[in-house]
């Protein structure tokens, strides 16, 4: 039982993976190496097939999974190939292969080449999960800017949410299109694109609607402050014409597809009702001006012929030159600018018709 337990132990002492040890026993007695060449023969040839498998999941990906297989291919392929110690490559045991029927023939350059291949699909698997990441997180933040967007309540709030929507869609742009995750994300990025194309050009449609009734609020504004104290003259019923008239233009200006078209129609409404009481107020302030001229006319011939001649005065025709005054004083409206002296002057007329 001692010799029995001397003789493993002894035998694995041999087979410890160190390189002088190896090649001597090697070279003298190479069945007490077995062992090893068993370990070694299996990892060599699961070397192979993970290596082939993993290229083929990870190099020819279609989905996802196949990176999640392929990685785990590549790792178990990395665990073989540093299973194999460096004196055994280039390395044929004979006798053990007479026997066991092994197959290995790995040259130095075919070890160096397998971790080279190892080396560089874990740097495809790296770059595939990073693509995945920062697709998951563009996605994301694009969805958190869309929310943004819409609970947004002013102009800063919404630019300020296009300008996250921006950004996302930017990342999501930088994804290299060689990796699986680049190209099956173009699908998503061009729907975003689309949404946010359209988004951007609502808000320019918008922003634009916004500013000409802005506008026109301020010419409408400034017409209504220009009509309070009345009396106004003609040229300061011009002017305000003018306001509304331009406040009008403004509205005129949003069409049918622009937003906010209801609400500027409403204001035009409005408008246009403002603009006509000043156009009736600028017409009665001229055909009252005429009336008062025309009544000082009459008052001014009246008086001269009185004053020239006051014994050889008809009191007939003085009556209806009186009359006549009075009624054309009674042409002039109230809220002009005449209305106040015409009330004088037809008081005037009344009493000396008594």
């Amino acid at each position: 039982m001692i010799a029995l337990i001397t003789l493993a132990g002894g035998v694995w002492v041999l087979n410890l993976p160190f390189p002088p040890l190896r090649w001597a026993v090697a070279k003298s007695a190479p069945l007490l190496l077995v062992p090893s060449f068993i370990s070694m023969d299996q990892n060599y040839r699961q070397a192979i097939v993970n290596v082939e498998q993993a290229d083929q999941l990870i190099n020819q990906a279609t989905a996802p999974a196949d990176f999640e297989l392929g990685k785990t291919k590549a790792k178990a392929a990395q665990k073989n190939l540093d299973a194999l110690p460096v004196w055994f490559v280039g390395y044929y045991p004979s006798q053990y292969c007479s026997l066991f029927h092994c197959g290995w023939n790995f040259t130095i350059d075919e070890f160096r080449a397998a971790r080279a291949e190892v080396a560089r699909m874990e740097a495809t698997l790296f770059q595939e999960d990073n693509a995945r990441t920062q697709i998951e997180q563009a996605g994301q933040a694009i969805a958190e800017a869309q929310q943004a967007y819409r609970q947004a309540t002013d102009q800063p709030r919404q630019s300020k949410a296009i300008e996250q929507w921006q950004a996302a869609i930017d990342t999501m742009q930088e994804i290299p299109s060689k990796t699986l995750a680049g190209r099956m994300a173009q699908g998503k990025l061009q729907a975003y694109e689309r949404d946010f194309q359209q988004v951007v050009g609502f808000t320019k449609d918008n922003t634009r609607t916004g500013s000409l009734i802005t506008v026109a609020k301020q010419f409408a504004a400034e017409a209504t402050k220009s009509t309070r104290n009345p009396p106004h003259s003609l040229a300061e019923l011009a002017e305000i014409q003018k306001l509304w008239e331009t406040a009008i233009d403004r509205i005129d200006k949003i069409t049918v597809s622009d937003p906010d078209y209801v609400q500027a129609q409403t204001q035009l409404v409005s408008y246009q009702k403002s603009l006509g009481a000043v156009k009736v107020r600028s017409k009665a302030e001229e055909e009252s001006m005429q009336a008062f001229e025309k009544a000082q006319q009459l008052t001014n011939q009246l008086l001269a012929e009185t004053t020239n001649n006051p014994q050889g005065t008809d009191r007939g025709r003085v009556a209806i030159q009186l009359k006549q005054i009075i009624d054309e004083l009674a042409r002039v409206k109230p809220g002009t600018t005449q209305y106040s002296d015409a009330q004088k002057l037809m008081k005037s007329a009344q009493n000396r018709l008594k």
